[in-house]
This record gives C-alpha cells, sequence and structure tokens, in this order.
C-alpha cells in the first residue's frame, strides 16, 4: 500500500476493547484478523523477535492481552517482565537481558527507571509498567517521539506513529496545522501541532502515564504528561566537554553499528560527517563504504576534504585506541559524480513511497537521498551512518549570546564584534537586539508577518527567527496559520527561560523531525539509517559545556573539534568552511517546472483552500521569478506530496476546518 508508515508500535490498555483495536492495525502487521495477535501466537505471548524475520513482537499485558505491539523493520525490541512491572525498549540494537534487568530492578517509580536509563545511549522508546501505571516517552532531542489519541471503545492508544492513531480513531486532517507546515520553521510548540484532529504529541523531554483504573471502579482516568529530561547547567570548560562529547558520540555510534562487519557512512567532506566516519571506523568493521556526492559547483571543497580523509584513514591515522581493529578495516570509497544527482524537485511522485508523520521540507531533496542511500545498500551496508545534527549542536547559533551577556556582558559583546563583522550586522540594530526583552509569548505571537524574510544583515538575538506568508497563501490559510500562532502564544512556554538555550535545543529537535524523512527513506530501501548526533547523550554533553567555550566566532566548532582529537587526524579538524547547495535547488525549479506544474494541477491543498493554485503554476513557468528568489516554495511542495500520499494511503474522513482546533495540550 503506498505512503505505509513502515515501522512502528502502538501501545493498548487491557482490556477487551484494547485487545479488539490491535486487530484493527494497518495491514502487513501479520497479525490475524480479529485477533490483535500474530498468526499462531498465543495470549501470553512476550515476542522477542528479530526485526526483519516477518513477525510482530507483542509484550503482553499480565492479564494476557496485548500491550505493546511493534513493527519493527530496522529496529529491535528488548523486553523484561519482573512480576507485574515490566519493560520495553525500542531501539538501534538488542539491549541484554541482564542490562533490563539493572535498569527495571529497584525501580519503584518512573523517576526511578529514568535516573537508571541515563546510563545508556539516549536513542530509544521507553515503555515501562510500574505499579500498574504505563509510562512511556521517547528522547529529549526529538529525534523519538510519542503521540496519543482516544479511541471511542478502548480509551486512550499511544503510538510513536501519528497517522497509525488516525487510522484506528478515524481521525480527520487539520488544515489549521497543514497550513502551518506550508512554513520553513515552526517554532515551539507549534511544532507539537499534529496534522490529524484528536492526534496529539507528547512534547519532547515530557513522557506520557497512561493510569489504571482504580480499584472498584470501571473508569480510566486520562493521560498526563510529566517532564523527565531537563538541560543540564552549562558549567564544564571546554576539556571536559570535549571528554564527555567524545564518549556519546562514540557510545552512540557503538549502539547503532557495534558488531556489524559492513557498514556505510555520508562522507561529505565536511567536519560533521569526517567525524563520524571516524568513529565508526573505531568500531572495527570488516568493510567501511564512504560515498561522497561530487558538487556541480568548482569552487565546492568538500571532494577534496573527503579525498584527504579517506587517505589519512587509509593510512591509519589518528586510530586512538582502536589501532588495532580498524588496521583491517577495508575502505571502499565511491564518488558519485555531479552529472548523475538529481536537482532538488526530481521525483516528487516518488514522495508518495513514504508516509511521514508530518509534510518535512527536506521532501524535494528525496530524490538525492534515495540516490545516495540506494548506493549504499548496493555495498552490502547494514547499517548507513550520517552526520545530520552537527550543525544544530556544533555551530551555535547567535542567539545565544543574549545569554552570555546577562553573565558576562564584556565577553558577549567582544564575540558579538567578531560575529557582527562577518554576518554584517550594523551597530546600532545590533544594540537594540542584544537589550530587547520581550517575553516568548509576546515574540510567538508576532513570529508569522506578511512582510518578507528578514534580510540577511538583521541581528538574529530573539526567540527564534520571524516566518514569512508567501504570496501564494490564500486569506483562508493566512488567517488559519495567524490564529494558530496567536492562540499557542496565549499559553506559550519556552523550552528554557534563557533564549539561546531554548533556541538552541528547538533548532535540535527540529532538524530531529526532519531527519524522520532520511530514516524513512532508508526503510523503503531496506537500510536502517541513524544521525548519532541526536543522540540524547551528545545533546546533554553539548549543553554542558560554558557558553563562551562552546561557540566562539573565531574558531569553527571548536567542541566538535576538541572532542574528536586523537579519533580524526588534526589536518582534517583545520577545516573551517562549509559548502552550500543553494544553486541546485534554484535550478532544480527550471529542471522541474513540468512536474511542478502537474502538482499544481488538481493541487489537493487547493482544494482545501489553502494555496492559489493559479499563481503556483504561473511561478511554475517562471522559475527565476524575483518571488521565489525572495520566498522558499520547498514547504509548500512537501504539503502537497505529503498530502497526496496520506489520501491515497487508506481511506479517511475529510472534513474541513475553519478556525485553530486541536491546540497543543498543556503541560
Amino acid at each position: 500500500m503506498p505512503g505505509h508508515p513502515r515501522d512502528y508500535f502502538v501501545v493498548l490498555p487491557d482490556s477487551a476493547a484494547g485487545a479488539a483495536v490491535a486487530g484493527q492495525l494497518p495491514p502487513g502487521t501479520g497479525l490475524s484478523p480479529g485477533t490483535g495477535l500474530p498468526a499462531g501466537a498465543g495470549l501470553s505471548l512476550s515476542a522477542r523477535l528479530r526485526p526483519g524475520t516477518g513477525g510482530t513482537p507483542v509484550v503482553a499485558h499480565a492479564s494476557g492481552r496485548p500491550w505493546v505491539i511493534a513493527r519493527p523493520l530496522v529496529r529491535e525490541v528488548s523486553h523484561l517482565r519482573r512480576g507485574d512491572d515490566a519493560l520495553v525498549l525500542i531501539g538501534p540494537g538488542r539491549v541484554p537481558e541482564a542490562v533490563l534487568a539493572g535498569l527495571l530492578e529497584g525501580a519503584r517509580d518512573r523517576a526511578g527507571l529514568e535516573r537508571r536509563l541515563a546510563r545508556l545511549p539516549g536513542l530509544h522508546h521507553v515503555i515501562a509498567r510500574l505499579s500498574g501505571e504505563t509510562w512511556i516517552r521517547g528522547t529529549a532531542s526529538g529525534l523519538r517521539r510519542i503521540y496519543h489519541a482516544r479511541h471511542p471503545e478502548a480509551g486512550t492508544i499511544a503510538s510513536d506513529r501519528p497517522a497509525v492513531l488516525a487510522r484506528l480513531t478515524g481521525a480527520p486532517l487539520d488544515d489549521g496545522a497543514l497550513a502551518l507546515r506550508m512554513l520553513d520553521f515552526l517554532p515551539h510548540p507549534l511544532s507539537r501541532r499534529v496534522v490529524w484532529r484528536g492526534v496529539y504529541e507528547t512534547g519532547a523531554g515530557y513522557g506520557l502515564a497512561l493510569p489504571v483504573a482504580a480499584p472498584g471502579t470501571a473508569a480510566v482516568p486520562g493521560p498526563t504528561e510529566h517532564r523527565w529530561w531537563e538541560p543540564p547547567p552549562a558549567e564544564l570548560s571546554l576539556d571536559e566537554g570535549a571528554r564527555r562529547l567524545g564518549d556519546a558520540v562514540a557510545a552512540s555510534v557503538r549502539a547503532h553499528i557495534g558488531g556489524l562487519d559492513r557498514i556505510s557512512c555520508e562522507l561529505s567532506g565536511g567536519l560533521d560527517s569526517t567525524s563520524l566516519t571516524f568513529a565508526a571506523r573505531a568500531t572495527g568493521p570488516a568493510e567501511l563504504a564512504l560515498l561522497t556526492v561530487a558538487a556541480r559547483d568548482r569552487y565546492s571543497e568538500d571532494e577534496t576534504w573527503a579525498r584527504r580523509a579517506v587517505e589519512a584513514a587509509g593510512k591509519g591515522e589518528a586510530a586512538g585506541r582502536s589501532t588495532t581493529s580498524t588496521a583491517s578495516t577495508a575502505l571502499d570509497h565511491q564518488v558519485i559524480p555531479a552529472d548523475d544527482v538529481p536537482y532538488f524537485y526530481a521525483g516528487l511522485a516518488s514522495c508518495a513511497d513514504e508516509l511521514n508523520d508530518e509534510p518535512l521540507p527536506v521532501a524535494p531533496g528525496r530524490a538525492r537521498a534515495h540516490l545516495l542511500l540506494s548506493r549504499a545498500h548496493a555495498t552490502g551496508s547494514r547499517y548507513h551512518l550520517t552526520g545530520y545534527g552537527g550543525d544544530e549542536l556544533f555551530l551555535g547559533l547567535p542567539h545565544a549570546y543574549q545569554d552570555l551577556f546577562h553573565g558576562n556582558p564584556f565577553t558577549a559583546w567582544s564575540h558579538l564584534g567578531g560575529l557582527r563583522h562577518q554576518l554584517g550586522w550594523p551597530l546600532l540594530p545590533t544594540v537594540r537586539a542584544l537589550l530587547n526583552r520581550s517575553t516568548f509569548p509576546r515574540w510567538l505571537a508576532g513570529a508569522v508577518t506578511a512582510e518578507p524574510q528578514p534580510v540577511a544583515r538583521t541581528p538574529l538575538l530573539s526567540w527564534g527567527v520571524r516566518q514569512s506568508l508567501r504570496p501564494w497563501f490564500t486569506d483562508h490559510a493566512n488567517t488559519l496559520i495567524t490564529a494558530e500562532f496567536r492562540a499557542a502564544a496565549e499559553h506559550a512556554e519556552p523550552i528554557d527561560p534563557w533564549r539561546g538555550r531554548h533556541v538552541d535545543i528547538d533548532a535540535v529537535r527540529m532538524g530531529a523531525r526532519h531527519f524522520q524523512a532520511m530514516e524513512d527513506i532508508g526503510m523503503t530501501i531496506g537500510l536502517p539509517v541513524a544521525a548519532p548526533f541526536y543522540d540524547d547523550r551528545v545533546l546533554e554533553a553539548t549543553l554542558a559545556v560554558r557558553l563562551p567555550e562552546r561557540i566562539s566566532p573565531w574558531r569553527y566548532k571548536p567542541l566538535l573539534v576538541e572532542a574528536m582529537r586523537g579519533v580524526v587526524p588534526d589536518t582534517l579538524l583545520a577545516r573551517t568552511t562549509k559548502d552550500h547547495m543553494s544553486a541546485d535547488e534554484h535550478q532544480g525549479l527550471r529542471e522541474h517546472a513540468p512536474e511542478l506544474a502537474a502538482l499544481w494541477t488538481g493541487s489537493r491543498l487547493a482544494e482545501r483552500g489553502l494555496v492559489d493554485s493559479r499563481r503556483l503554476l504561473r511561478l511554475a513557468a517562471e522559475p527565476f521569478s524575483p518571488v521565489l528568489v525572495e520566498h522558499s516554495i520547498s514547504s509548500t511542495v512537501a504539503g502537497e506530496t505529503w498530502l497526496r500520499t496520506a489520501e491515497d494511503a487508506w481511506p479517511a474522513p475529510r472534513t474541513r476546518t475553519t478556525s485553530p482546533t486541536s491546540p497543543t495540550p498543556p503541560i
């Protein structure tokens, strides 16, 4: 079935209605119709089946009814029961039973369990039953998320895929949430607005508690959210933080690929991918395939740096403690010629192969990602690593200097001076932005505007970046979007009281959401894809470093550089440049104008009254229009392709809303 979510789990209540819901799961799970359990399985099944075997792991309630049903095509389900308590971890690899026992035993409540879970790489979905309560949470980075909805018979059900819940509850699409997704960047908490009505996302850093019915009653209390993660205080020196970060990156890489004989890495030549390449090599695989996409821009430096990295790896440089294990690793470097690489907006129809949790603005680059992962899969790779997340974590956003200014104004102003001259910020606007004390709700209420995007020389020192309404949005869409921002601002609280930390964490979480598209393409191909930088332990190690040492206008990603010393050769850590591919996007608008025109012919977004399809058709015929230079169209394209995929995936009610509904649940 096109657009089917290929990897998911569902958490069900302990009731006959909950067991009945299991039999309604989307096709392909291997469940016998009407039973809620795999064909031939008994009600007491607590399976631990490996992904790819065609089975569906089911973990039962103490009653024998299904509790957790998973379809882990590329992930592992680890489970342990001790009396009435139980723990399920869904992540990149099998967690040994002894480790599970150490986590579960002695954990009397969710707080005790979370203290123990801090020992593991932060990559797992966690589902636990403690003292009769079910506790479900994803990751603080937002890489793994939790959604919940109320089923009319079974009550609250939860999943990591909102589309599954929408299917089970018959939830219609929400025009307000769809309109929001036509913007390039949705700030917290609007990023949590699910595109189906009645389906809710639990905030990153929060978990979902599902209580049981009180003794002698049949009523089950509703779900509640509880915070389990707080950003660490920024108190470590650069040296201390670098050691902690290096350990976290190594542990995350091992959790994904440790023990595998054939793996692959995207080696762009940048610092992030180079760091992960050498970290992967340190695990000692028999074969390591490295893939580099050549750039059309003759001034690009990525391929040159990638070849230097391969040469250094071949010589065994900077192998550190793993010199013996890496000496036997066979390296296979493949450079994909630029002429083989599709432009952006190629193959838009192929977006129907995956149903992402939401429209993602990276969709126009799907054909490029599919090419890279297909080449990696052809090498025989069993796992593919990417450097996604490195920019959000290690570059440091200018907003952070607001935080530094409060504690150390002289250092902040010195750093800002260097940054201001690099970015061309005028003096007086920079001072005004630095002294601005707007609250987060006030900023959020005005964070969307009909004015053009801020120019490059606009100081960025607030709670985020204002978004611009596009000229092709309808009045209906504009009304929905502005109303959503204002409604969210009424009760919004920042992720962190400090602006810089708020923006840093929000940027990481947005990047993690976007990475889902890459994971889903990998599942289409049959290749697991990982971004170890989105590990919670990596995020924590980064935020724990004192701000003026973590970011600097005079050093490129200083924390990552120091963390990788002894792993990556110093000659490669010296790179201070970064290539961009904006030319490929603009050229893609011209090369694929016919596909874009076909997209706007019979536009589903236009049918819902959200875009002006006639104007979009004119823009498709004018790919170098000043309108497209000033306003990105990628998120609108993503919304259109996603909507077609969602409608084709399975029949669902279609209703049209005219006002913002299904607000983000209060925390």
